[in-house]
């Protein structure tokens, strides 16, 4: 994942407006705890349903870190009943690997190939010394579809969500 495309990681015959679903987790998984959760996944999408449809879905963890489950809902909807049950799969790993999966307020940048963990209100400080700049990628957790996860997910701070909440020196 050097060139950071996330092409060949995402399934292609899932259409654009696919809807996505990105969960951080509050501190990286082990390799085996990383097989184990996308096992875990695996067996939780080939069975999702809506209102007695297979739901056609799909669901990885990536970076070890966040967990992105992704609906293609060209034939069948996702419905509150079957996006709860997708929520109930995400707080039982949750609960089994000591992680949480549903902390809004942290904000992961990639630092020298690395996700790194900052909280919101650290993110001004850590540009001022430089620790992060305006090219530094942030995973912006925000998508909600396959086209924005594709083109959107990773993107430089400065053209961001966040650039608007920050301070960027000038020559940024």
């Amino acid at each position: 994942m050097n060139n950071y495309d996330l092409t060949a990681l995402i399934p292609n015959d899932f259409a654009a407006d696919s809807r996505v679903w990105v969960y951080q987790s509050s501190r990286p998984f082990s390799e085996q705890q990383e097989l184990e959760i996308n096992e875990q996944l695996l067996q939780f999408y080939t069975q999702w349903q809506a209102h007695g449809a297979p739901v056609k879905g799909w669901a990885k963890l990536l970076f070890r870190r966040f967990i992105v489950m992704m609906a293609d809902e060209t034939n069948v909807e996702v419905s509150g009943c079957s996006t709860d049950s997708s929520v109930r799969v995400i707080k039982s790993i949750e609960r089994q690997y000591e992680a949480n999966l549903f902390d809004r307020l942290s904000i992961t940048f990639l630092v020298k190939g690395q996700p790194e963990v900052l909280p919101m209100g650290q993110v001004q400080y850590a540009v001022d010394k430089g620790y992060i700049t305006g090219e530094t990628l942030l995973f912006n957790n925000l998508v909600a579809t396959k086209e924005e996860l594709l083109k959107h997910w990773l993107q430089p701070l400065q053209f961001s969500w966040m650039k608007n909440q920050i301070q960027l020196p000038i020559n940024n």
